[in-house]
């Protein structure tokens, strides 16, 4: 008897203001409702990039590692089509932004939610992975549950240059790599990346929370330290990575992932961005989340699929 189950995917792409790559995007996503829904899209005109959150039920006997054209899964197939539109519609080369980024499709997560496991949604990861190298032909990097040693997300980013600031806190055109071929090998996919569609890395994690902080100050340099001493890896608070980036006319923010916001949250975030941006003399704004919670999206998920049966 099969086990029902849901996973999320959250999926970024480098591109926010051009509304016909956009509209494809979605489109792809739409294709597979009811089956799958798109519950959550985040758009940030500064950073020129969207986030979406895609759900579905899905059932144990329907994932599967290995590459495959009509993939089985319908999680795995709208993945699959929403990467392919975006690689079609948006143009590294092209893009800017005050978000740092590796691709045109820039990250690709999976959450286990109401009855999946990790395990269960790295196995989804490897198999979508395995999709977009072979048929897409793009360097696709695993990391996580999905990666066979763990490796983090933070990790490969660092490897591949991910963190490399510019001067003017604009990322601009392909990747600066200095060779034709990647730093690191990819687990899918070529070892030479197109300009026009960089690199992709995709994972599967438990939860993690978007959380960030604004900073009334065009000292880019001076939220970037502040990020430093947030983040775990500055000595700041565990299970917390952050990035200071500039964001909107004249201002910054200080851009956390949450790995573990059961233990610490936003509010712990919240309070030593302040208290270190107020030694500076900056003011902070109050932070933002850029998806909902787990319990939020379970709901919007289930009202939504409740809608479609009731139309169909």
């Amino acid at each position: 008897m099969l086990r029902p189950m849901l996973a999320c995917c959250k999926l970024y792409v480098s591109e926010g203001r051009n509304a016909a790559a956009l509209r494809a995007v979605e489109q792809a996503a739409r294709r597979h409702h009811p089956a799958v829904v798109l519950v959550n899209k985040f758009v940030d005109d500064a950073y020129n990039r969207v986030g979406y959150t895609l759900v579905s039920r899905l059932t144990l006997d329907v994932v599967s590692p290995a590459p495959a054209p009509a993939p089985a899964s319908p999680l795995r197939r709208a993945v699959f089509g929403v990467v392919g539109a975006a690689l079609e519609s948006i143009d590294l080369g092209a893009h800017a932004g005050a978000h740092p980024r590796l691709g045109a499709v820039d990250h690709v997560c999976f959450h286990p939610l109401a009855g999946a496991s990790l395990r269960d949604v790295a196995t989804l990861a490897a198999g979508v992975a395995a999709d977009i190298g072979h048929e897409l032909q793009v360097p696709t990097f695993l990391y996580g549950a999905a990666h066979r040693e763990g490796r983090t997300l933070a990790a490969i980013r660092r490897q591949l240059g991910y963190f490399t600031s510019p001067r003017d806190a604009q990322w601009r055109g392909p990747l600066p790599l200095r060779k034709t071929t990647l730093p690191v090998a990819p687990d899918a996919g070529p070892d030479t990346p197109s300009p026009s569609k960089g690199v992709l890395v995709l994972g599967a994690t438990a939860w993690v929370d978007n959380y960030n902080v604004p900073v009334r100050t065009a000292d880019v340099d001076a939220v970037r330290r502040i990020a430093r001493s947030v983040s775990e890896r500055g000595g700041g608070l565990r299970s917390v990575q952050a990035m200071g980036l500039a964001h909107g006319d004249g201002g910054a923010e200080v851009a956390c992932n949450l790995l573990d916001p059961g233990s610490v949250g936003a509010g712990e975030v919240q309070d030593m961005v302040e208290r270190l941006a107020r030694e500076d003399g900056f003011d902070v704004g109050e932070g933002y989340f850029t998806d909902f919670s787990q319990e939020k999206i379970v709901e919007l998920y289930l009202e939504k699929s409740v809608q479609a049966e009731s139309c169909s």
